[in-house]
């Protein structure tokens, strides 16, 4: 028969383990302990984050070489408005989708551009959602009448698409804008710019190392059958410690104008591959056309869209982001890494949420790496319920 043990002994042995464990569990924990400066990053919960990126808070991406945003509206409706920071020059491309989004534009802007300058602002066609925060009504502010503007870059041509009204707002609020000096600001159209005529430029330094080209088309010349193949097209190049980046945006252009841009010999030496691609007209079936994804074969793609909104058509399959569009994304540009900024829950009844929300992609000279830091979560659209529930994952993807 074994022995028993006294009922000290028992008593000693239970508190020796809960000792040993006590202080497994401190130095366990004094492992893993965060460093002291270890910033929280933005909420990311219910997302698989972007695995190549961390995330960056406000003052951090202020002190990159360059940052662009790609903004929510603070509504229902899809539009553009983008704004890139690099050094103490800012510039805004596009404005939409309502005069009720200026406020929030602004707000936003504030945040990084402090003097109250904007240096560049280029309007890329008439369209109310992407020009509707420089087309607003008298009596309420514009981003001319809320900034000092030193250049305007704007649009060829223009078939009159929206409202006279619109157009006569628009003309009216940047005739009165003013820019550092207080003088009438400068206005060139991109034609200007690639011809050199009105004192325009075709390429524009935003700091030492950023500076960005207006891109040709031929519709800044000739007649298109839709407005948005008149949209101004500009890329941003900048260099880094390894090497050039470049990042594109198109506005609404549409097949044919893309095909213009990509085969067009006065883009020679000035479209290149590119480290991101502002969607074309918001992640239509009508943009992002192969001969254009073959050519500039994106890395990253931010699709500026109120994801599933039945703004424009009631049939699911043409609801931005499209799945024409994603196929093509996949097969030609062969990345998934695609962002969307917000998610229509019920157009009718205007509810609407951030899908990534504010996008905003950052690079530093000397680091040249490329961040995604998204307001609402850094989820790739193929891992979002509404991809999910919506679309088809291409092959490319799987």
């Amino acid at each position: 028969m074994a022995k028993k043990k006294s009922p000290v002994l028992k008593i000693l042995g239970f508190v020796f383990c809960l000792l040993l464990g006590a202080a497994c569990s401190f130095v366990a924990l004094a492992w893993v302990s965060l460093p002291d400066s270890y910033e929280i990053p933005q909420s990311t919960t219910g997302s698989t984050p972007n695995p190549s990126n961390g995330q960056l808070d406000v003052e951090t991406i202020k002190g990159q070489d360059l940052s662009i945003h790609f903004l929510e509206l603070g509504n229902k409706y899809t539009g553009d408005c983008t704004f890139i920071k690099s050094g103490n020059t800012e510039m805004l491309i596009d404005a939409g989708s309502r005069e009720s989004s200026v406020p929030v534009i602004s707000n936003y802007i504030n945040q990084y551009c402090t003097d109250g300058i904007l240096e560049y602002v280029v309007v890329t066609h008439a369209h109310q959602d992407h020009y509707a925060g420089f087309a607003t009504s008298s009596g309420k502010d514009s981003i001319f009448d809320i900034y000092k503007v030193n250049l305007i870059i704007e649009f060829a041509k223009t078939n009159k698409a929206d409202t006279a009204t619109m157009q006569a707002n628009y003309i009216r609020e940047k005739g009165e804008a003013k820019d550092s000096a207080g003088n009438q600001t400068k206005v060139v159209t991109a034609l200007d710019c690639v011809n050199g005529t009105n004192e325009a430029q075709r390429t524009y330094d935003l700091s030492s190392n950023v500076n960005f080209t207006i891109l040709y088309h031929e519709f800044y010349e000739q007649e298109a059958s839709s407005e948005n193949d008149y949209s101004v097209c500009l890329i941003v190049n900048q260099t880094t410690s390894a090497g050039d980046k470049h990042y594109l945006f198109t506005g609404d252009l549409e097949k044919d104008g893309e095909e213009s841009l990509v085969s067009s010999s006065k883009n020679e030496g000035y479209l290149y591959e590119v480290e991101v691609y502002k969607a074309g007209h918001h992640g239509s079936k009508t943009s992002s056309s192969e001969a254009l994804l073959k050519k500039v074969k994106p890395k990253k793609v931010c699709v500026c869209c109120c994801a599933g909104s039945s703004e424009y058509t009631s049939k699911n399959e043409n609801q931005f982001p499209t799945q024409i569009f994603i196929n093509r994304i996949a097969e030609f540009a062969e990345t998934d890494q695609v962002f969307v900024t917000s998610l229509c829950i019920d157009y009718k009844n205007a509810q609407f949420t951030s899908m990534n929300g504010n996008i905003v992609i950052s690079c530093s000279f000397a680091t040249a790496t490329t961040y995604v830091n998204c307001s609402n979560n850094n989820t790739i659209l193929k891992e979002t319920d509404w991809f999910k529930n919506n679309r088809t994952v291409p092959p490319q993807w799987q």
